[in-house]
């Protein structure tokens, strides 16, 4: 295994720990400009995500309301209501983002499946590294904030669901996620997303609250607008 992701492992609880873990669930919050933009100002308050740590799968209840259910898998999301009776569902989600912009609106079942790959991504980071087909390389060392972090350049393969193909995440001396760096394909952004407040939960380390800002060729707009705001809180591991 490449030394930094073996570094970032290890800091975030290791692998072997990750392993006997089936399922993560938190409380999630979060809104900001992208929300406003893509017409679902309301964000997701306070909403409870469970992500299946094995394989791309994940819920959230409530959504888009009380009394439903949102489910995402890589191939179809749907909104199961009560007695989990189908209300409405979405084949091959990504392909109706074809020609999208960053100003072009989300339906909620778009909104579903970006909230649900983009979660079940960052649950699963950085063991999600790990993965057969992965290509990691650790790059020149990065300086930020009076700090300096080493950069791991990472290419997906087309099987996971994620933000884009290429990105690049950050990591300090003792292997924690600061920073990570992507193009959003289905939200038409390029993003850098910093992580603070890292906090152990049964021995696995997650950023419990976490600012994406817009990202420019000459780097982050730490100073705009909040792209998005998010809060993990009450996460438990099965």
């Amino acid at each position: 295994m490449n030394d930094l992701l073996n570094l970032a492992i290890k800091a975030h609880g290791g692998l072997e720990r990750w392993r006997q873990v089936r399922s993560l669930q938190a409380r999630v919050t979060l809104n900001g400009t992208l929300w406003r933009i893509k017409g679902r100002p309301n964000g997701l308050p306070g909403v409870l995500m469970r992500a299946d740590t094995r394989q791309p799968a994940l819920t959230i209840t409530p959504f888009p309301s009380p009394g439903s259910v949102g489910h995402f898998a890589p191939d179809r999301v749907w909104i199961a209501g009560e007695n989990n009776k189908l209300v409405s569902e979405l084949n091959k989600p990504r392909d109706s983002f074809a020609g999208a912009v960053l100003t072009t609106t989300w339906n909620e079942l778009q909104e579903l499946y970006f909230a649900g790959y983009a979660f079940w991504n960052y649950f699963t980071t950085p063991f999600l590294l790990a993965q057969p087909g992965v290509e990691v390389e650790e790059i020149e060392p990065h300086k930020e904030d009076g700090e300096t972090w080493r950069p791991l350049s990472v290419i997906f393969p087309p099987e996971i669901p994620t933000h884009s193909a290429h990105q690049t995440f950050y990591f300090n001396d003792k292997g924690l996620l600061q920073r990570h760096d992507y193009a959003t394909d289905v939200a038409g952004g390029v993003a850098s997303h910093y992580c603070f407040d890292h906090v152990t939960f049964d021995d696995i380390v997650v950023p419990t609250f976490r600012r994406v800002v817009k990202r420019r060729t000459d780097g982050p707009v730490i100073h705009g607008p909040t792209a998005v705001l998010i809060l993990i809180s009450d996460v438990s591991l099965t």
